[in-house]
Order: C-alpha cells, then sequence, then structure tokens
C-alpha cells in the first residue's frame, strides 16, 4: 500500500472514530455473548496463521518511516514468530513468544533479549501484543455496556475493567458491531482514566482455513493519545497504521516457533 493511501485511509478511518453516537438499551446476556465472539475472532485455534504486514508509523512533522515483517502464529499453544524484513537496517531482527515469555533477537550481535507483550513494536504505537489473540473475557470484567451507533455501524460498546493483572491497560472500551461481533474501534486508559491509544479497524477481509472463514483486519489504525503535536494551531497525534496481506491459515514447520529459527532467517 503507498504512503499517500495510507494517510488517506488514517485520515478517513479516525474521523469515522468521533461521530456522536445515539445509545439504547442492550440485554446483559446478549452482550456477554456479542464479547465472547469479538474475543473469539482475535484467535485462530486448531490452525497456524501467516501474514505480511506493513506498519507505518507517521509523526506530526517528522514524516514517516515503514517497516515490513512476516508473522506466523499458532494460538492454540500462545506461540508467535515476527521476521523483520524491511527496512534493510532492521532486516533480521525478530521477536518469538514461546513457554509464555517473548523474546527479542537482533542479529547484530546474535543476542536474544527478554522482552514484554506491554513493549512497543519498533518504536511504533503498536504493543508486540497487538499482534495476538485479546483475552476481554478472561482479563477483564463488563463494567458497563451500550447499544450505540458509530458512523454507519451499529454496535454494542463495552466498558471494561482489568480483573487479571498482567493486562497492557486497566481500562478499556470496546465498540463490537452487533451484527458479526467484529471490533470496529477501541480506546485503552489509564487506572486513573487518561484515554492513551485509540484504536480504529475500518474493514476486514474473509480468509478460508481449516475448514471454516475467518475475519482478518484489512488495516488497523493506532492512534497515541499522548504523544503529538500542534500543527497550523491544530492536535495532530502519532498514528500506526498497520496493514495485512497475504493471509494463510496452513500449518507451519514446528521450527518456525524456535530461536533457531530466527537466527537462521537473519543471515537470509
Amino acid at each position: 500500500m503507498k504512503l499517500s493511501a495510507i494517510k488517506k485511509l488514517s485520515v478517513c478511518a479516525l474521523a469515522a472514530l468521533f461521530v456522536p453516537f445515539a445509545s439504547f438499551a442492550i440485554p446483559a446476556n446478549v452482550a456477554s455473548s456479542l464479547l465472547q465472539k469479538a474475543e473469539d475472532a482475535t484467535a485462530f485455534y486448531g490452525t497456524d496463521f501467516t501474514a505480511s504486514y506493513e506498519v507505518v508509523l507517521e509523526k506530526p512533522g517528522e514524516g514517516r518511516s515503514k517497516t515490513n515483517a512476516t508473522i506466523y502464529r499458532r494460538d492454540n499453544e500462545s506461540k508467535w514468530t515476527i521476521l523483520i524484513t524491511a527496512p534493510l537496517k532492521d532486516k533480521g531482527k525478530g521477536y518469538l513468544q514461546t513457554d509464555s515469555n517473548i523474546w527479542f533477537y537482533d542479529p547484530a550481535d546474535r543476542r536474544f533479549t527478554f522482552s514484554s507483550s506491554k513493549d512497543k513494536f519498533q518504536g511504533t504505537n503498536a504493543n508486540t501484543s497487538d499482534f495476538a489473540p485479546q483475552h476481554y473475557v478472561r482479563d477483564y470484567d463488563i463494567d458497563a455496556i451500550e447499544e450505540v451507533k458509530l458512523g454507519s455501524f451499529e454496535c454494542v460498546l463495552f466498558t471494561l475493567k482489568a480483573k487479571a493483572k498482567n493486562v497492557d491497560y486497566p481500562q478499556i472500551k470496546l465498540w463490537v458491531t452487533k451484527n458479526d461481533g467484529l471490533t470496529r474501534k477501541k480506546e485503552d486508559y489509564s487506572l486513573s482514566g487518561q484515554k492513551l491509544r485509540t484504536t480504529a479497524i475500518p474493514s476486514y477481509q474473509k480468509v478460508d482455513g481449516n475448514g471454516k472463514s475467518y475475519q482478518i483486519p484489512v488495516s488497523m489504525v493506532i492512534q497515541d493519545n499522548l504523544k503529538g503535536k500542534k500543527i497550523n494551531g491544530k492536535m495532530d497525534y502519532e498514528k500506526t497504521v498497520i496493514s495485512i496481506s497475504n493471509a494463510t491459515l496452513v500449518k507451519q514447520d514446528d521450527a518456525v516457533y524456535t530461536k533457531p529459527y530466527l537466527e537462521l532467517m537473519s543471515g537470509k
């Protein structure tokens, strides 16, 4: 995707985030079922997931930088591998989650260093956890629910508060479309209620595999609500646009989810 198209996408997607909405009532049991559906849509249990990711960071007044990577996931074993393929200075770097640990590999010194799901991916506004399954039901309690409109989408707005200790954000708000259970918008908050990030997922693509169809984001726009500057009198925040392509649902060799694999691929 060209950078001009990405900029247009990010502007349109984020503009849709702030459209005023009307709220309605929804039964709690229906809302709970929808939240579970939204969580299930972020995972690929029973099959491996592989895709190409283009991650573009836009800093107001400073331009853009782009990172390309191939991501492999085996969600039923909580394993994933990220292999960076561009730019040239970062090619061969990678991330690995296995045995509940996350490791970062730098081929320059051929060393693995411990990382965290809360760490930023290559200096962007994305966390490494954004590339893995989300656990809304397991890690959060529903604090409030509303039936709302988000632009043209009929959604349920969930306000969630963490019940687990190791979550990235203690409070989140989640907009889920009623007809398909897909997340369209997410806001991440601190414990004090300060908004930290806003994520928009304007569209999805269908990928078939393992005897079923999966809905995978075409792109995600992540806005950092703490980093920005005024441009021509208007506040402009840092944004990261993640575009996903070449998605497949085919089992990979077990070796893909190991340290030796990252070491091997870093030399190619």
